[in-house]
């Protein structure tokens, strides 16, 4: 009898220590199951696990959403978005449109066409790319914002976040001078590898602007017309001419209220392509070396005197102030190209009731 009990408390114990195993070795499956991927049905998951792969699913679509939105900004910029948002609009419909008032900077190569070809077409590719990147970031970080890139060009737009006016026309102001310092310092890059230094020009206006989108049904794209695009345009085309790096008009210098903050020079009084009413422009000179900015604010004077002059068609008088301003800073190339152009404009015999500007 004995025997037999032992017996019994011997397979008792034995089924109690499999069951015990079977039950250990199904929690450590669980514990160390591979992850079961996305394309297997959810039915067969715990609850735990259907709510992992829910996050993970969500959370790759929101990594998409916000990749889609990043790329979307480098072609519409987010400001843009921003400014339609400002004035009531939730979306970006197609024929939006909105007046205001901003700062446009044009900025270009300088002899760019005989740079290109020289290049192959990948060589040509690298060097823009290059050259967008460094000009990217003093536009940024002085609250602008690239519109469009026009071959080399670049046009920009400066509309201050929750600022006025003055704000917008400083802010456009200073970015050009930080692209003098970054091209700069991408010359001296260059330089290091064997490359020419390149030169650019700037030019500024601020006023009113149209602001909105146009296109088809199936492209749209934003776009600033107006007075202003174009001055602003026409001044940077200019720079040359008046051998001049940033070219600003009257207009912006107003509405800054530069006084005292920038060193700058009257250059002329013109009439540019497609406008009838002439305009003062102006040049920034606070990125030359103290000496430079010193020689020609010292004939600043004589050059406003000597346009003053040739408006009143004194041609003696204004001869007169552009020769002495020579005597003072004999290679300042603004004092020859007004003594070209006086002599030339005098030459034609304007009538009495030319208002002095030079159609430029």
């Amino acid at each position: 009898m004995s025997q037999n009990w032992m017996l019994l408390v011997i397979l008792l114990l034995s089924a109690m220590l499999i069951v015990i195993s079977f039950i250990a070795y199904t929690l450590w499956q669980r514990l160390n199951r591979p992850s079961l991927s996305f394309h297997k049905s959810p039915l067969s998951l715990p609850s735990s696990t259907k709510i992992s792969e829910a996050d993970l699913r969500f959370r790759e679509k929101a990594d998409e959403a916000m990749r889609l939105n990043q790329t979307f900004q480098k072609f519409v910029p987010k400001q843009f978005v921003d400014h339609f948002a400002k004035h009531g609009s939730k979306s970006l419909e197609l024929g939006r449109a909105d007046e205001d008032e901003m700062a446009i900077l044009f900025c270009d190569i300088r002899g760019f066409t005989g740079l290109s070809e020289r290049m192959s077409p990948q060589e040509l590719m690298n060097f823009l790319n290059s050259y967008f990147l460094r000009m990217n970031d003093p536009i940024h970080q002085n609250n602008g914002f690239i519109d469009k890139f026009i071959g080399d060009a670049i046009m920009a737009l400066f509309d201050h976040p929750d600022g006025n006016n003055k704000d917008k026309a400083v802010d456009a102001i200073k970015a050009a001078l930080d692209l003098r310092s970054a091209i700069d310092l991408y010359n001296l890059h260059r330089s290091k590898v064997g490359y020419s230094a390149i030169n650019i020009g700037v030019g500024i206006h601020f006023g009113p602007v149209i602001i909105g989108t146009v296109g088809s049904d199936d492209r749209m794209d934003t776009t600033v017309i107006g007075d202003t695009v174009n001055i602003a345009y026409r001044l940077e085309s200019l720079a040359p001419v008046y051998h001049a790096d940033i070219l600003v008009s009257a207009q912006l210098l107003n509405t800054a209220k530069v006084q005292g903050c920038f060193n700058f020079r009257l250059l002329d009084w013109v009439r540019v392509k497609g406008r009838t009413k002439p305009i003062e422009i102006y040049e920034i000179l606070d990125h030359l070396p103290p000496e430079i900015q010193q020689q020609k604010l010292t004939i600043a004077p004589l050059i406003q005197k000597g346009i003053q002059a040739r408006i009143r068609q004194d041609w003696q008088q204004a001869l007169a102030y552009f020769r002495q301003a020579q005597q003072i800073s004999p290679k300042d190339k603004l004092v020859q190209h007004h003594l070209y152009q006086c002599s030339q404009v005098q030459a034609t015999h304007p009538s009495s009731d030319w208002d002095g500007a030079i159609n430029q």
